[in-house]
């Protein structure tokens, strides 16, 4: 009997992590598709992407339900129960990925529908392009439980903050230079912005991954220190994770 429930619990767990992948292979392909639509002008992708933020939302309810029970039923320890929880932790930042892609899906309808003649900003490729990219290696780094490809999203996410901010000084460019541009322009520092959240997401998914796999919670530690935890260091062996976390609040507030 302990056996078969043991077995039981395993193949519920494989199935709520493998629907956890499926949702961020759909948020994945709504980020792609969102973007894609920004450039090709293909407005079909937008009520596309609209329609998967359904099945989407669906998703996180079903595997929200499915992990409650699993806690509760099994009282899960160790690995098990840290997967659980970064799980849990992992679907509301996939989730909200999925919200804002549909956010940049409904400002690619507005920005063409009341001008014809919009061109995209370029900028916003390889942004786009990055926090894609985050997603997917967020998703492996969690199918493979693999800390370092985690801590290297994070790191990232300092390279999409970049991004994010030259966007925005060009963009604000557009509007001094040229006053028509203003409603323009106003639409892609929002649609900039999203990516920029999206990013953070996928750090914040990356960070639970870190934790799944060594049980040290690297939130707001800073970007040196989830390497080193990543690469199996204890976080109470790592004097100066404090002081690492107090430097990136410090330059955080700085830049702000």
């Amino acid at each position: 009997m302990i056996e078969h429930t043991n077995k039981q619990f395993h193949s519920d767990l494989e199935n709520t992590r493998s629907l956890f992948l499926k949702m961020g292979g759909i948020v994945e392909s709504m980020v792609r598709e969102a973007m894609e639509a920004l450039f090709s002008g293909d407005l079909t992708l937008v009520e596309k992407v609209r329609e998967r933020e359904k099945e989407v939302n669906a998703l996180e309810v079903d595997i929200d339900s499915r992990i409650t029970h699993l806690i509760a039923r099994n009282q899960p320890t160790a690995i098990d129960l840290r997967m659980l929880l970064s799980i849990s932790k992992m679907l509301t930042d996939m989730e909200r990925c999925g919200d804002e892609a549909e956010r940049i899906a409904k400002m690619v309808r507005r920005l063409y529908e009341n001008e014809s003649g919009y061109e995209p900003v370029v900028e916003l490729r390889h942004m786009s392009m990055s926090v894609i990219s985050m997603i997917k290696n967020a998703l492996d780094a969690f199918a493979r439980q693999d800390a370092i490809r985690a801590a290297e999203i994070v790191r990232s996410d300092k390279e999409v903050d970049r991004e994010w901010k030259a966007s925005l000084r060009h963009i604000s460019t557009f509007m001094i230079e040229d006053p028509r541009t203003i409603s323009r322009s106003i639409d892609l520092i929002f649609l900039a912005r999203a990516l920029e959240r999206i990013g953070d997401h996928a750090k914040n998914m990356a960070e639970r991954v870190i934790y799944m796999v060594h049980g040290d919670d690297v939130r707001h530690a800073g970007v040196k220190t989830a390497e080193r935890v990543a690469r199996g260091e204890s976080m109470d062996a790592i004097p100066e994770a404090t002081a690492d976390a107090a430097a990136t609040d410090s330059a955080a507030s700085e830049q702000a």
